[in-house]
């Protein structure tokens, strides 16, 4: 078995879809696991106002939606969280994306003074932060306060990885990256824009440029840009597709070297890191 063929089979991708079975398949697996556990009652995401959290936030309205009517409980709730960072520069995608999914309960929570704070109780004891590393500082301020939300209303965080983003390691260990329950893994950048034109959703909330936009240094820098490959190259590869070698060395590179980001807390038990 190639790398490739590996990545691939861990990840889960089909070489194609049909979307409106996988949203049916993801709408069920949020649902299946509601009711596994009688004392949830609700799903928590950030909404951005890209394409992936548009897209897995309306999976989790419609599970949510589809709960209440089957059980007859009005005490399932969906709940999207805008988590900006002081103004953020493309809020009309973000209003536009709540439009979109009707959540149930929008809450805001600006986590720029926590973020603040932070970065001075650090300056405090000695530690500089660089622009890079408070980037993850608010992704993990975002995700700290989508977890006491959840706490809160006996719920579940929502992720949005999805297998173009865990094959790059391209999210923040234990921010983006932690979640509970990922409804989009196993499909790719592309499949994931089939799914939302199945659903109906406005086209520039997946046809803009995807963004980390953590950087303040470069903001609203392009994953592309970031990562030094293509999303059509990255999903071509994921759907069995030949690429030219210097771009696939790119992408099993970028698999590599983030391998732990995709595993729980390292331990005596694990090598995986001696295999390449």
């Amino acid at each position: 078995m190639t790398l490739q063929q590996e990545i691939i089979a861990a990840l889960g991708v089909k070489p194609t879809i049909n979307a409106e079975e996988e949203v049916r398949r993801s709408v069920d697996f949020l649902k299946t696991y509601l009711q596994s556990f009688p004392f949830l009652r609700s799903l928590v995401l950030g909404i951005s106002g890209g394409q992936d959290s548009t897209l897995a936030g309306k999976l989790s309205q419609m599970a949510i939606s589809e709960l209440r009517q089957e059980t007859g409980d009005d005490s399932y709730q969906f709940i999207a969280v805008r988590l900006p960072y002081g103004v953020q520069a493309d809020e009309q995608d973000c209003q536009d994306a709540i439009g979109f999914i009707q959540p149930d309960r929008v809450l805001t929570v600006n986590i720029k003074s926590a973020v603040l704070a932070s970065e001075q109780a650090l300056r405090d004891a000695g530690i500089e932060l660089s622009d890079f590393i408070r980037g993850n500082e608010k992704a993990r301020e975002r995700m700290k306060a989508q977890y006491s939300i959840a706490g809160m209303t006996k719920g579940v965080v929502v992720g949005t990885d999805h297998a173009a983003e865990a094959v790059t390691g391209f999210y923040t260990k234990y921010g983006d990256g932690g979640t509970d329950i990922n409804p989009l893994f196993r499909l790719n950048k592309r499949q994931g824009k089939q799914l939302l034109a199945a659903l109906g959703c406005p086209e520039h909330l997946y046809k803009k440029a995807p963004t980390a936009d953590l950087e303040d240094d470069r903001p609203s820098l392009p994953d592309e840009a970031a990562l030094g490959v293509t999303y059509e190259n990255i999903d071509d590869y994921l759907e069995g597709k030949t690429l030219y070698a210097g771009t696939a060395h790119i992408i099993e590179g970028w698999y590599i070297k983030t391998e732990h980001k995709r595993r729980p807390p390292i331990t005596v038990f694990d090598d995986f890191w001696k295999k390449h």
